[in-house]
């Protein structure tokens, strides 16, 4: 199969890529003029309507993964993969319901202006570092397939195909703004759909479907022939914990991202931003569902006509160049490029608000606004460019660094967000120590950076969820009784949750009057915190 790897005819490609890259960029320079200040540029003016909301959530979620590792990984995973893909997907509406649409009454920028509310400076300074390091990472991925995306389309090599891919995006992004971002991820996601769901009905038609019509559900009447020529394909391959471990590592993880919170924060009202939600279900499982069909049909592919898929990220282009005609292939690498766009426009976004808006704003708290916003713009720009220098040597499945980014995330942010928002006992300094031993001991115990001292093996260590399971429910729990002590002891009483702290509390949730005794227990958060000592014991646990 080497030899269908690029496009035949490269002016196809070319033609695509033009198109889509000069429609992003008009998108681009005509929200850059609505773009006048930090509200503007941050979030859009609190102004996007649900439908292009969601359609912009679902394109930020989807990512150019979607197309490339992701296949992939059904590939290796075969079933047991929509269990993992489950996660992914229920994180955007927990989100919303858990904390979204309460950040969303404060017309916060990131959930970073929450943590500073709440918890003050150190803290904030604590969670953005860790979210612009992790956002770098989920961009490093995007880089990744923008590259192989134009080096499968143009047949040149990857190092000058991620160069010019990486170029032409940071710029469009840096242009519009949130914007830009916004109404780009919303034609992006059209594009995106099209592109996974129409030609796969081609292909689908051609191995003998008479679901064809609908991709998303083409395969059903397939299953009989799938199980004679690859009768595993349906196995549960893996124990309970395997998939237990899914939900600190792929379902708490998305929940703290910044640039999908920012998607909610851009919405017009509260109540828009919960309708957002609907049409991202509805869109992202269109996507979703369409590439579990590209999946199942690759390795229907390879099981029926013996040719090996050498590189398992590109059996999506090897299906379209092999059943369909080479423009279609070239529209299919279209739409794996507009979901790289659509998502490193969301992650740089982010790093602009992190850094322009939060870090700026303690580290100079008197720099007008407008100057912090010029810093946005630069930040945006650095950030990209890194993600694009660390692209130069990716890892060797394109999700590996997006989804072990999730597992940080989980282990870092998630727990202060999230009993930031429901618990007045929440502790500043417990926050700090919590989200840093447990962020350091997470990377130590990847196979990435002490391979004699990992937590699991295998796929499970490189992806983060044997990790994950350790150290997510291990900084819920520190965090939890570390609070629950600081608060008592006198010499740190600066650190314990003022009035103030406990008032955004009520506030947010939308109550008219602060009463102390509402969300302060100590019983519930105990509680969880001896479940979670069990989940990171029985993490520590020899991994199959």
């Amino acid at each position: 199969m080497e030899n269908q790897i690029a496009i035949s005819n490269v002016w196809v490609g070319v033609v695509v890529v033009a198109i889509l890259f000069a429609i992003s960029y008009t998108i681009g320079w005509w929200s850059s003029r609505m773009t006048a200040s930090e509200d503007d540029f941050y979030a859009a003016g609190f102004k996007i309507g649900p439908i292009t909301n969601g359609l912009g959530m679902a394109a930020t979620w989807a990512s150019l993964a979607t197309f490339l590792g992701v296949i992939a990984l059904i590939a290796k995973l075969q079933v047991p993969f929509v269990y993992l893909w489950i996660q992914w997907a229920i994180s955007i509406p927990l989100l919303t319901l858990l904390y979204g649409t309460s950040l969303r009454r404060m017309k916060a920028y990131t959930p970073a202006v929450f943590i500073r509310a709440r918890y003050g400076k150190g803290a904030t300074l604590t969670i953005v570092c860790w979210m612009i390091l992790i956002m770098i990472m989920y961009a490093l991925g995007q880089m990744i397939g923008l590259g192989q995306a134009f080096e499968m389309l143009f047949g040149i090599p990857y190092n000058l195909a991620l160069v010019i891919s990486g170029v032409a995006t940071i710029g469009y992004i840096t242009l519009g703004g949130m914007y830009g971002a916004s109404y780009n991820a919303a034609f992006q996601m059209v594009i995106m759909t099209i592109a996974m769901i129409v030609p796969m009905g081609a292909i689908m038609k051609s191995m003998g479907s008479s679901g064809w019509w609908f991709p998303p559900l083409a395969y059903g009447d397939m299953v009989p022939a799938m199980l004679q020529v690859l009768p595993t394909f349906f196995d549960m391959k893996y124990d309970f914990r395997w998939y237990f471990a899914l939900i600190p590592a792929f379902t708490l993880g998305p929940v703290a991202l910044p640039h999908l919170a920012m998607r909610v924060f851009t919405s017009s009202s509260v109540k828009n931003a919960r309708w957002a939600v609907v049409w991202f279900v509805l869109f992202l499982g269109l996507l979703f569902s369409g590439t579990y069909t590209s999946g199942f049909a690759g390795n229907f592919f390879v099981a029926t006509t013996g040719q090996a898929i050498a590189k398992a990220d590109q059996t999506l282009l090897i299906l379209n160049v092999f059943y369909n005609p080479v423009w279609v292939a070239a529209f299919v690498m279209g739409g794996a490029l507009a979901a790289g766009l659509s998502t490193i426009g969301g992650n740089l976004m982010a790093i602009s608000g992190l850094v322009g808006n939060d870090l700026l704003s303690i580290l100079a708290p008197k720099m007008e606004g407008k100057t912090r916003m010029k810093w946005g713009f630069a930040a945006l720009g650095i950030g990209g460019v890194i993600a694009l220098l660390l692209a130069f040597n990716p890892p060797k499945f394109l999700v590996t660094s997006i989804l072990w980014a999730f597992g940080l995330l989980a282990t870092t942010a998630t727990p202060g967000i999230l009993l930031g928002v429901w618990w007045k006992e929440a502790n500043k300094l417990a926050l700090i120590i919590s989200a840093n031993i447990c962020g350091v001991l997470f990377i130590c115990i990847s196979p990435y950076v002490l391979p004699n001292f990992v937590v699991g093996k295998g796929l499970s260590a490189a992806l983060g969820m044997s990790g994950g399971m350790v150290t997510v429910p291990l900084s819920f729990t520190l965090f939890i009784l570390l609070s629950i002590i600081f608060n008592r002891i006198p010499a740190l009483s600066s650190y314990a949750p003022a009035l103030e702290d406990k008032k955004v509390i009520d506030r947010i949730h939308g109550w008219g009057n602060y009463d102390e005794n509402r969300y302060n227990s100590i019983t519930w958060p105990i509680v969880l915190a001896i479940i979670c000592v069990g989940i990171s014991i029985w993490g520590l646990q020899p991994w199959s």
